[in-house]
């Protein structure tokens, strides 16, 4: 079984179901999300360069393969994007998405791709903790319902994360494929209003 660090990830989930957000208007002194308004250009071009050399040696055949069962993992296939969740809900998406990016970065690699992984990881590991400073299921705001769709995504990501060594090969591939829309919805948390 994969063992994720759930922990954050049920604490998000649950403090989703129950009503949680933080005001509109104000970030906590902690929160830091404000420096990913513009992500620099060369921490873009690692994370592709990093996408682009785990497909290359996962056709390769130097990264565990997902060609051996059906890898059907739409995690990331959704009908709306982060610009049509509330704020509120953006943020709680984008930690949620750090989470498991880092997870599956995190998995052991070949050598080639350990390498470019590095900067890439490193970059979202400090994005997960800058948005961990932010106020997510702190501040129980009885008037906030957070959105169905981010519901239900929350639940399928918490499904997901539940897999067997064969399907984890199938959901790390799903994430690094998606992981500009990672940095494009971090972005989007980061704008608030502006996105």
């Amino acid at each position: 079984m994969l063992h994720l660090s759930l922990t954050p990830l049920l604490v998000l989930v649950l403090g989703v179901c129950l009503g949680a957000a933080f005001p509109h208007d104000t970030l906590r002194k902690g929160c830091r999300l404000s420096k990913y308004q513009n992500i620099a250009h060369e921490e873009q071009k690692a994370v592709d360069k990093m996408r682009q050399e785990f497909f290359l040696s996962l056709s390769l055949g130097l990264c565990l393969q997902v060609n051996n069962h059906k890898c059907d993992t739409k995690l990331f296939h959704r009908r709306w994007n982060a610009v049509d969740l509330p704020v509120s809900d953006r943020v709680v998406l984008v930690a949620a998405e750090l989470n498991l990016t880092t997870a599956m970065l995190e998995l052991p690699a070949v050598p080639s791709f350990a390498e470019v992984r590095r900067r890439p990881l490193d970059f979202f590991t400090q994005a997960r903790e800058d948005v961990r400073g932010c106020p997510l299921s702190l501040q129980v705001d009885p008037s906030h319902q957070p959105s169905r769709k981010l519901r239900h995504w929350l639940l399928k990501l918490q499904a997901a994360t539940r897999t067997t060594p064969e399907s984890t090969a199938c959901l790390r591939a799903t994430t690094i494929l998606h992981v500009l829309q990672v940095l494009d919805n971090l972005r989007c948390a980061a704008l608030q209003d502006k996105c």
